[in-house]
């Protein structure tokens, strides 16, 4: 296997902020006492007027950032994805999304990435909460370059935006691939037998278990879907034809998150379909992410079960398969 580039989405993210600022002044970006760690530090360095420190209050944070928005501003609000999604919920959903305001929301740390700091600090449920309000479209970048390439998209979206960005260093996966689109699904790597939709840290261990099963004889396509909702249902149907499995992969609970779009857009379809997630559990603290990922079950390995389950033909064998993993 040819070594990977590795990249920190969060970096990417702040260099890629600061040229959208430099080139519109609608940009404001706000922060809530974590620009270090979210890097809007480099908007705070190099576009002091159009960036707005709120200290610990989230809540303020999305209310200013709407009454920005009524202004014709464009605000990013930035913070740990789970605090953003979690504390500042109220407004999101009263203030900014009822409206339809362009406010763009980025929840960084997100999944397990935290990894030092435990269940309060690790976003598990983020997407879901962010699904499931009216308006609001939701973004998963897999790598750097997605987040480079999804940051103008979402400036010229009309309407409020979450995106979720992983903390630490990710593999570069998306070079050469067709460009990103707000449709967001692009496939990386054609099969026959069975597709796996993957979206975020999950992509890497996706194409590696592909690679894999190849061994085994078994051909597995994979999918990277960016944008979780609005779900390009259309899409991710043609990329099903011909397939006689398919699985989800996400760091992030199984419940509300990709599995449950996929399950939807292919809810009149008779194929099998496995999640690879979380399983109703908040996170823990760990030595590192690989560790925490390995405990949940975002593995290789798991996604190598969930494709060899899906491939089942009886659905008593099915079952018996998904509860012994």
């Amino acid at each position: 296997m040819a070594e990977r580039t590795l990249r920190d989405l969060r970096t990417a993210y702040g260099n890629t902020l600061v040229r959208l600022m430099e080139q519109d002044k609608r940009i404001v970006a706000l922060d809530a006492d974590l620009c270090r760690s979210t890097m809007t530090i480099f908007a705070e360095q190099k576009v002091p007027d159009r960036y707005i420190e709120m200290g610990i209050a989230e809540q303020n944070m999305l209310a200013t950032a709407a009454g920005l928005a009524l202004e014709g501003k464009i605000p990013f609000v930035n913070s740990f994805a789970v605090f953003i999604s979690g504390r500042a919920y109220d407004q999101i959903r009263q203030a900014v999304s009822i409206a339809a305001l362009n406010v763009k929301i980025v929840g960084s740390s997100c999944g397990l990435s935290d990894f030092g700091d435990g269940a309060t600090h690790q976003s598990v449920e983020d997407v879901s909460l962010m699904r499931s309000i009216p308006n609001m479209t939701v973004i998963s970048p897999c790598d750097a370059l997605d987040v480079e390439q999804a940051l103008p998209l979402i400036v010229e979206h009309q309407g409020p935006v979450y995106m979720r960005v992983n903390r630490g260093d990710v593999p570069v996966l998306s070079e050469g691939l067709p460009p990103l689109d707000m449709k967001g699904v692009r496939r990386v790597r054609d099969g026959r037998d069975a597709v796996v939709f993957a979206t975020g840290s999950m992509l890497v261990r996706a194409i590696d278990a592909a690679d894999a099963l190849e061994k085994e004889g078994i051909s597995v396509r994979v999918v990277s879907v960016t944008t979780l909702k609005p779900l390009a249902a259309d899409l991710i149907r043609a990329e099903t034809k011909g397939m006689r499995g398919a699985v989800t992969a996400e760091e992030h609970s199984v419940i509300g998150g990709l599995g449950c779009a996929v399950a939807g857009a292919l809810r009149l379809t008779p194929l099998p379909l496995e999640f690879v997630g979380i399983r109703d559990r908040f996170g823990i603290s760990g030595q590192n992410h690989a560790e925490l990922m390995e405990l949940y079950g975002l593995t290789v390995a798991a996604v190598m079960r969930a494709v060899r389950t899906a491939l089942l033909s009886e659905p008593e064998a099915r079952l018996a398969a998904a509860a012994a993993s």
